[in-house]
């Protein structure tokens, strides 16, 4: 044991040394050239022409006052390259851009797409490289034109998102976008960006109230249709290409009715009355405030537009409406279930909704909008696809007035950049709240699970009397963390989350990048907050995925019978000061080079281990297995040692306000059973814990109660029964030295 101890400081540094060098020296970010000035064309060196399109032998000049290079075969156009960043912000969660090259043809069709530079912490730990590089190769035949005809509000490509993370959609945005003003740069189709013809200015023509028949509503487009077979359904899943959701397909007929459905504007008032009838019409002008728009959809089918998995409180996924740029979903508060329709001669529906727009919604019901429908197909547990089909409706001209408006030259009342920044602006902001939308389970999930936790530590002093349910409730909770938060949710946070943000307060501080990532941005808020209560061990000992999978690991080991080995505390106090210095060195890395420091913070496994779920190469493998293989002898190995991200949280849980662990006097002096056995070596030979190593994990808060175990308590509940043998009271209310325990770093007191 002797020989182990002088040779562990000198194999911790040996082996701290090696990984970094090893793991800094591999290939983690080789798509990196500079993104200076005329990036575009330093891009351009290491591709080759026939790599854009087949058979192009050169590239042209820098198209004047235009960031677009044209791509020649011989003297004939092959196509044109440029940078998703010189037309659009393409800024992810590390708060820099994202350069994507496009190769479009003159037809306005993608040829081509390449991953250039990032500095995304995120971009190789949520998705292997393999499957951005497909994701963005999926765009080629992408028909700009035709996605510039499209309205606002288009979902992204789910079967792809659903297993991705925020970098893959902030891709996704970028590429549209920045390809639909390429295109309008080049005047493409009808995309010419120096003329517009001025929106006609539409308005209602509201009419007296009346009523009229079923047939003279859909007859006059007052009421639109649109009815999908089972064929039509099946079809747009084969069109989309998804192999899993192919071999699913809808059973029965194709003639068979997938959903035949309905939709009706209620801003008429012979409309609104004579599909509601006069009661529900007088109701609806009750409730109506002013600016707000009234619907009524109707469906029958196998498939329910409200969508079976709607909830009271939520909002309705299936179905959204889309005008011009805008696009809103309906919320439970603007909805009303209606048994049927009051039209004289109208059909019998299996479900008639009524919805009002919801707050803030930009509507115009004297312009044309559209309905999509969501159709969702499931291919997997968890996993989802959809398509999606339009409605288009217009008001009958007999209600609408439209005054023409004349051809005229686009006014540029603001500079190019000052449009594009507000543009890229509004695009992040939609961004990030879609990405919210799209995660309300997991984030439900996740919040309930940190109220659940924060419940338990405001009642712990009566949780731990019971040693056998904080025990089990441990287990799973650190099982939910480890493949919930961690395994299905990928929601590791990482010490780079600390470099990105430092990075955006002596920059550019926006918080709409954090905002992206739902899940990592409330753990970070729980964080700040439990530093407050609880310090660093409230996240570090419950709702660290890569700490669960090495306690849990380093339980299974204790059971097989794997003996544990104590580190002398002469040496470990020596020790855990390393994560700090490694702390230290990466973020004063970070301040000089952001992509420099994120390659350094491979020493953190979370990315390889949680993330990647082991699928890496066998250098990542072996390190993380290797720290792994200690935390079967010394539990918790890489938190106590080695943990950048702890240290990180450390520091500042300095600050916490609040001592909720309790201690006795003895606790120490004489009695060692807590030190000896905390699992992270937190409590000192004196008794006294030291909060910046604690992970909370309560172990020794059940000992201050146990009566097996604590000296102390052993000793009160002793004079207790012999004051009273018969008594069965606890021995906190028998002996008043047993309720004198003090809090965590309260002035000791010694016999």
């Amino acid at each position: 044991m002797k020989n182990l101890v002088s040779i562990l400081p000198r194999f911790s540094a040996v082996f701290l040394l090696a990984a970094v060098g090893i793991l800094s020296l591999l290939p983690c970010a080789k798509l990196t050239i500079g993104a200076e000035a005329g990036k575009l064309s330093n891009y351009l060196i290491d591709i080759r022409p026939e790599e854009l399109f087949d058979g192009a032998e050169r590239y042209g000049n820098v198209i004047k006052n235009t960031p677009i290079v044209p791509v020649l075969q011989g003297k004939k156009l092959a196509g044109y390259a440029f940078l998703n960043t010189d037309f659009v912000s393409a800024v992810g969660y590390s708060g820099k851009p994202i350069d994507i090259l496009i190769a479009m043809t003159a037809e306005g069709r993608i040829a081509a797409g390449r991953l250039m530079h990032h500095s995304e912490p995120i971009i190789l730990s949520g998705i292997p490289e393999k499957k951005i590089i497909d994701f963005i190769a999926g765009y080629k035949n992408t028909d700009i034109l035709e996605l510039a005809r499209e309205k606002g509000g288009e979902p992204p490509p789910v079967d792809i998102v659903s297993g991705a993370t925020v970098t893959i959609m902030v891709i996704d945005d970028s590429i549209k976008r920045a390809a639909v003003r390429a295109a309008a740069a080049l005047g493409l189709g009808s995309l010419a960006d120096n003329v517009s013809v001025a929106a006609p200015k539409k308005s209602l023509i509201i009419g007296e109230e009346a009523t009229v028949d079923w047939q003279t509503l859909v007859g006059n487009g007052s009421v639109r249709r649109m009815r999908l077979s089972l064929k039509d359904v099946n079809d747009a899943f084969v069109a989309q290409g998804n192999a899993k959701a192919i071999e699913r397909p809808e059973n029965g007929g194709d003639n068979e009715t997938f959903i035949d459905l309905y939709v009706a504007s209620l801003a008429i008032p012979t409309i609104a009355q004579s599909l509601l009838g006069d009661r529900e019409y007088q109701n609806l002008k009750k409730k109506l405030k002013p600016g707000e728009n009234a619907f009524l959809v109707m469906g029958t089918g196998r498939y329910s537009f409200r969508g079976s998995g709607y909830v009271r409180g939520g909002i309705f996924d299936r179905i959204q409406i889309i005008q011009g740029e805008e696009a809103f979903r309906f919320k439970d508060r603007g909805y009303k279930n209606l048994g049927r329709v009051e039209a004289e001669g109208a059909p019998d529906f299996k479900e008639v909704a009524l919805f009002r727009t919801p707050k803030g919604a930009v509507f115009n019901p004297a312009d044309p909008w559209e309905l999509q429908l969501l159709v969702q197909r499931a291919i997997g547990a968890l996993e989802k696809v959809f398509v999606a089909f339009e409605l288009i409706y217009q008001l009958p001209d007999i209600f609408v007035h439209t005054e023409a408006a004349p051809v005229v030259a686009v006014a540029q009342p603001m500079t190019q950049s000052a449009i594009m920044d507000a543009e890229d602006t509004a695009a992040a902001n939609a961004l990030w709240q879609r990405i919210w939308k799209q995660k309300i389970p997991e984030i439900i999930i996740l919040i309930s699970a940190i109220v659940i936790l924060t419940i338990l530590f405001f009642v712990q002093d009566q949780v731990v009397r019971s040693k056998k349910v904080i025990d089990w409730f441990r287990i799973g909770f650190l099982t939910f963390t480890l493949f919930g938060i961690g395994f299905y949710a990928q929601a590791q946070l990482s010490v780079v989350n600390v470099f990105v943000f430092v990075n955006a307060l002596l920059t550019d501080f926006q918080w709409q990048f954090f905002l992206m990532e739902p899940l990592i941005f409330i753990l970070w808020c729980s964080v700040a907050v439990s530093l407050i209560f609880w310090g660093r061990g409230a996240f570090c000992g419950w709702l660290c995925p890569f700490g669960a999978l090495q306690e849990l690991t380093n339980k299974i080991a204790r059971f097989v019978g794997i003996k544990q080995f104590t580190v002398p505390w002469w040496l470990h106090e020596r020790l855990w000061p390393i994560k700090y210095i490694i702390f230290l060195g990466l973020l004063g890395l970070s301040i000089y080079s952001l992509h420099l420091a994120e390659t350094f913070s491979e020493i953190e496994p979370f990315r390889t281990s949680i993330v990647l779920r082991f699928m890496r190469g066998w250098p990542y493998l072996l390190f993380v297995f290797s720290l792994l293989f200690a935390g079967l002898f010394i539990e918790r190995f890489f938190c106590r040692y080695l943990c950048p991200l702890g240290a990180a949280l450390a520091i500042p849980g300095k600050l916490a306000m609040f001592n909720w662990l309790k201690r006795y006097r003895n606790c120490g002096d004489p009695c060692q059973t807590c030190a000896k056995e905390c699992m992270v070596q937190a409590i000192d030979p004196l008794g006294n814990i030291n909060p910046n190593e604690c992970l909370y994990c309560l172990h020794c808060q059940v000992n201050y109660y146990d009566e097996d175990v604590c000296p102390v308590v052993i000793h009160a509940l002793a004079k207790a029964r012999k004051t009273d043998p018969a008594a069965k009271t606890t021995v906190a209310d028998q002996d008043p030295a047993y309720r004198r325990g003090r809090r965590l770093n309260q002035p000791r007191e010694y016999e």
